[in-house]
């Protein structure tokens, strides 16, 4: 941790950091002489070739948690990657303002199934520039890749999934979470064999990761969760894992569930990423976070995401709601019908059971989210959606709320923890498995331009559980690439400068 405090700093006009010292070239001649003297009158760095940058960040706080860098500076921007960071005025074909703002990296969401215009939207307004579909992942990783090329206004990626796998294998009648045989189908060793083929092929084809949401696949023995795990390790690939149970009941409880994949990947050798930690813990969540921390002290390739909610979100005809069918009706009273807000009780759980939608379930307490949320080394993610306007606020309010709440309000995180746990940390999750990340989560020169600039006394999430799609406020630029997907504000409309992030084994044709 820094410990520096949050806020603006040493945002003064006439502090050194302003002071622009003019250079021109001596020996310039023609139009090279006639541009550095108009560059030079006003106060701003050439570039060595004479041109100016394609776009330029003004006099933001520029904030990099991985260097520590945390000053007064001018960014140039040129071919989508950072070129300069001066504490000199540069001169660009265009300017943004960033002064009395913080100039941070975007960040990279582990957890979107949000892979449409209408979340990219949200997503963007709320400081994200990377949006990954890790979790579910997608049985059919080129087709995925594909249907995204050259109209994504943010980077995208994607886990081959072992849902996806069994839905496709099983001929589920979903299209997202299983609600037939391939959730409960229990397969035989030629089938596994089968799965697991798939599996490989798409690592081959440049998945992210291998996405596993357990919880969903009741069916799915130990020993098919040890297969795929093996198979990831054989190409050292990340496994995100949504575990298979929640709570403190015995058998199928959250330390149970953390105990299966943490034995997986210590067995295999497969890196490990859980998801939701906070979700999949509850009022365990002191008990799974020292797990997590005593493996991460004995080596274990492990790292952990949370949301800064205490209610999730899944589909009514999920595994995951199993439990409810036999529950008492009390446990009822803590769901709610996302398209309506109406509380459930038993008649209304049996008829959206049948009819199929999205449920949120409240089942979390703040002190336990923030618990998840504040521990120094897990990840933030969103685990967001929202379709036709219908969700959870997550997908919408996750970045805002972790810098208002907990950076602003609550001043259990410095501003530099959260930029680190919502732009670095899941770059360094994957940058082994796919070195493009090596150059994303960071603002240092040679890392591509991938930047969220916002106010941190304003910045804010607005969504709530009535009206999950309400934009954060706050984020006045963000750019992917280099180019500003957010300008002012305000959603900048016909440009899709994403690109499609694979493994970095993968290459066309192979």
């Amino acid at each position: 941790m820094d410990g520096l405090p949050m806020g603006r700093r040493a945002f003064s006009s006439t502090s050194p950091s302003f002071r622009a010292t003019a250079r021109v070239g001596v020996a310039a001649t023609g139009v090279a002489l006639a541009l550095l003297l108009v560059v030079a009158a006003s106060g701003c760095e050439p570039v060595p070739d004479g041109t100016p940058y394609d776009l330029v960040l003004a006099e933001g706080q520029v904030m990099d948690p991985e260097s520590g860098l945390d000053a007064v500076r001018w960014v140039g921007i040129r071919d989508g990657r950072i070129a300069t960071i001066s504490q000199i005025p540069l001169a660009g074909a265009d300017t943004l303002d960033a002064a009395g703002l913080v100039v941070g990296p975007g960040y990279i969401d582990l957890h979107a199934h949000g892979q449409d215009e209408e979340n990219h939207r949200l997503f963007a307004l709320n400081g994200v520039t990377t949006a990954l579909e890790m979790e579910v992942g997608t049985a059919e990783v080129d087709e995925w890749y594909r249907e995204r090329e050259g109209q994504a206004r943010l980077n995208h990626g994607v886990s081959v999934g072992h849902l996806g796998v069994r839905i496709a294998f099983y001929d589920d009648p979903s299209d997202f979470l299983p609600s037939g045989p391939g959730g409960y189908a229990v397969a035989t060793d030629e089938e596994l064999d089968t799965i697991r083929s798939h599996v490989r092929r798409g690592l081959e084809e440049g998945a992210l990761g291998v996405g596993m949401g357990i919880q969903y696949t009741p069916g799915a023995t130990r020993w098919e969760v040890l297969e795929v795990f093996r198979e990831a390790a054989t190409h050292q690939a990340p496994v995100f894992a949504h575990v298979r149970g929640f709570g403190v009941e015995e058998p199928g409880g959250s330390v149970e569930a953390f105990l299966e994949v943490m034995g997986a990947a210590a067995l295999t050798g497969a890196p490990l990423h859980i998801a939701h930690l906070n979700s999949m813990s509850l009022e365990e969540t002191p008990r799974t976070l020292q797990m997590f921390e005593e493996a991460l002290e004995r080596g274990l390739d492990i790292s952990a995401e949370a949301y800064p909610y205490s209610a999730g979100l899944t589909s009514i005809q999920s595994a995951l709601l199993d439990r409810y069918e036999t529950a008492p009706d009390t446990a009822l009273e803590r769901l709610q019908w996302a398209a309506t807000g109406e509380w459930l009780d038993r008649e209304s759980f049996n008829r959206y059971r049948e009819e199929g939608g999205a449920v949120v379930l409240h089942l979390n307490t703040p002190e336990m989210e923030a618990l998840a949320i504040e521990h120094p080394f897990t990840a933030i993610a969103s685990d967001g959606r929202i379709r036709d306007g219908v969700g959870h606020p997550r997908t919408a309010g996750t970045y805002a709320r972790v810098l208002g709440h907990y950076v602003r309000e609550r001043g259990k995180l410095s501003l530099m923890d959260a930029l680190r746990k919502m732009a670095l940390i899941p770059a360094e999750r994957l940058q082994e498995w796919s070195p493009d990340f090596r150059d994303r989560g960071r603002v240092r020169e040679g890392a591509w331009a991938d930047l969220a600039v916002f106010d941190p006394e304003t910045v804010e999430d607005r969504a709530t559980y009535a009206e999950p799609a309400l934009p954060a406020v706050g984020f006045h630029h963000v750019l992917v690439n280099g180019i500003p997907v957010v300008r002012d504000g305000g959603v900048v409309e016909g440009v899709a400068p994403g690109t499609g992030i694979r493994a970095g084994s993968w290459s066309p044709g192979s």
